[in-house]
């Protein structure tokens, strides 16, 4: 199998993972590394982190990435051309103890590898809990359906987010 790219001075590659996903990866000069730039999956934001840090998949928009409200891609060039690989900042740096959170709705929870929980906290004490560190980014309740029990703060960044549509 072969493919031909239009502009000849990109440089790609097509892999199988071992899932058994067809990939394709181009390469980003500026930060020297391979970019997954596609995957055959059922949908582009099946696709892990698809999106990188402070960034929302959205199968709805195009291009399907988003930075988060107060963010902005790092480069809006690359951003535009397709290479949604995250890398967005921050519009103003955190103001600890001056800053608020914005809620977002409709969203898969960012990745708890890095995440704390403690089950024993409601959603007020959770979110005084996250206001009390300066690096709490983000916090949410484990349990949504009855209001009950338990919380979960994301330290630093938080990653792999997906918008759904309204229900």
């Amino acid at each position: 199998y072969t493919f031909g790219l239009t502009n000849p001075s990109l440089y790609s590659r097509l892999t199988i993972n071992s899932e058994g996903y067809l990939q394709r990866f181009t390469w980003i000069p500026t930060y020297q590394e391979w970019n997954l730039y596609w995957v055959s999956l059922k949908e582009d934001c099946d696709m892990y982190n698809r999106c990188g840090p402070y960034a929302y998949c959205d199968t709805s928009t195009s291009p399907a990435c988003n930075c988060i409200r107060g963010f902005q891609p790092l480069s809006p060039q690359e951003w535009a051309s397709g290479d949604a690989s995250g890398r967005c900042r921050r519009n103003r740096q955190l103001n600890c103890g001056g800053d608020k959170f914005l809620q977002l709705m409709n969203m898969k929870l960012p990745d708890t590898t890095t995440a704390t929980v403690d089950k024993r906290l409601g959603l007020e004490e959770c979110e005084q809990k996250c206001k009390n560190d300066c690096n709490c980014t983000a916090f949410a309740n484990m349990d949504i359906r009855n209001g009950g029990p338990g919380c979960v703060i994301w330290i630093g960044e938080f990653q792999d987010i997906r918008k759904y549509a309204s229900a």
